[in-house]
């Protein structure tokens, strides 16, 4: 059965409001035969990343930047999940498999740095955008939070058997 892991840095009301209805939506009755792992950035484990076949990935921009808990999956993981390194050690192009992948970034004032650093770390992973970014700043509204869901239910969709 295919696994879609949702890694999330939800530090505030908001950003767990998207990221509920992120998980709601790749869970909806309608996606078959996907199983929905959800783990906080700081929780996820070695066997979490070697097992996934989707990622959905959600976090706080933070000075012009991703949060430090997502930062750290990344750190963390990025071999094991098939990053690449150029021979100066810096990030490589990613290459063989296209796992599919959304992210989700909430900010008060900017999220452009936050979506930035993020991308500039997946590009070095096999990995491919399958669904657009959403950015939110500010106050959640429903418009929002539906557009979490469908954002959830689309990576989770492209997963089905």
């Amino acid at each position: 059965m295919p696994w879609l892991l949702i890694v999330h840095h939800s530090p505030t009301a908001a950003t767990q409001r998207l990221t509920e209805a992120v998980v709601a939506g790749a869970s909806d009755d309608a996606i078959l035969g996907v199983e929905v792992v959800v783990r906080p950035a700081l929780e996820v484990r070695p066997d979490d990343v070697h097992t996934a076949d989707g990622f959905l990935l959600g976090t706080s921009a933070n000075f012009g930047y991703m949060s430090g808990a997502l930062k750290h999956f990344f750190d963390s993981h990025f071999l094991q999940m098939g990053g690449s390194l150029s021979d100066d050690g810096s990030a490589g192009s990613g290459s063989g498999g296209k796992k599919p992948y959304g992210l989700w970034v909430h900010g008060r004032y900017d999220t452009t740095g936050a979506v930035r650093s993020v991308q500039s770390i997946i590009g070095a992973l096999p990995w491919t955008q399958s669904a657009s970014v959403l950015e939110v700043m500010g106050d959640v509204e429903q418009p929002d939070l539906d557009a979490a869901y469908e954002l959830g239910g689309t990576v989770a969709a492209l997963l089905m058997a």
